[in-house]
């Protein structure tokens, strides 16, 4: 059968290697070739297929503005853009959304729903450092300790119990943050923050969790006054908060696509970023 070029596309990621993609047309079919493979497969349906092509390039724009933002944010506040890990949230965005994500050097990946996350990451394989960075209820705790490489949402000590009590049954130690209700919003989850120092000491002894950092959402409001006073209480209570763990206690995960620099200036050493990279979520 004929075999007709539709489209090529050859991408250098950040490790300098070059990826060329090939769209084939073959009678009334879509194919998508890789040369070299990627080590993952892209889908083949025609809709995605052109999909997968025509977005490699928005998103590699879409990661340079972004680096281009974290840049400017650090000089301005006096930051080191190195000490800024970026978690590209890829919620209610398919599968394939991950693996360009990857490809393009984006290896964490945050997830906010474990049955959705489950079916990318059973679909994927472990090709990123996977972090649950939503709401986790205690009846789907079970999966999240064996999908997740960080749970960054521990909002109440039951919860923080249930994952030391099945992750003891696997043997396996998680890594896990204390997320903090800075905002005061009741709409939110987490601890409150009268509440933090004394969850971290309690969280802290429970063998099979690695307690490293602390996670907030900031307010949702165009003050940004409000929002920096609660980034900087999170930031004083990640600080107070090391002092109990240690050294070890070494991630202030906060700000997103619409206040990630507000949270660099006060001290964030890793954002949660979708809307930016990917654009508006599907509904």
């Amino acid at each position: 059968m004929e075999r007709n070029p539709v489209k090529t596309m050859s991408l250098r990621y950040n490790d300098n290697t070059t990826q060329r993609f090939q769209l084939i047309s073959y009678g009334c079919g879509l194919r998508v070739q890789q040369h070299p493979p990627l080590g993952f497969p892209l889908p083949n349906s025609p809709s995605v297929a052109i999909f997968c092509l025509s977005m490699k390039d928005q998103l590699s724009d879409n990661i340079q503005n972004l680096y281009g933002r974290i840049a400017q944010a650090c000089e301005e506040y006096d930051r080191d853009a190195d000490d800024i890990t970026i978690v590209a949230v890829t919620k209610r965005h398919p599968a394939h959304t991950i693996s360009r994500a990857v490809a393009a050097g984006l290896h964490n990946i945050g997830e906010s729903r474990v049955q959705e996350a489950e079916e990318k990451i059973e679909q994927l394989g472990r090709i990123a450092r996977y972090h649950m960075v939503g709401h986790l209820q205690t009846n789907k705790v079970k999966k999240a300790v064996k999908l997740f490489d960080v749970i960054q949402s521990i909002d109440s000590l039951k919860v923080a119990e249930e994952i030391n009590k099945e992750a003891a049954k696997i043997d396996h130690n998680i890594e896990c943050y204390i997320e903090v209700n800075s905002s005061g919003e009741a709409s939110k989850y987490g601890i409150d923050p009268n509440e933090c120092l004394d969850i971290v000491r309690r969280v802290n002894g429970l063998e099979y969790i690695d307690l490293t950092g602390v996670m907030t959402i900031g307010p949702l409001t165009d003050d940004a006054e409000r929002v920096r006073d609660a980034f900087r209480q999170t930031r004083h209570l990640f600080e107070a908060s090391r002092e109990i763990v240690g050294d070890e206690f070494d991630t202030l995960s906060m700000g997103m696509s619409a206040d990630f620099e507000l949270a660099i200036a006060e001290g964030s050493t890793m954002i949660r970023v979708g809307t930016e990279l990917f654009g508006p979520r599907p509904e």
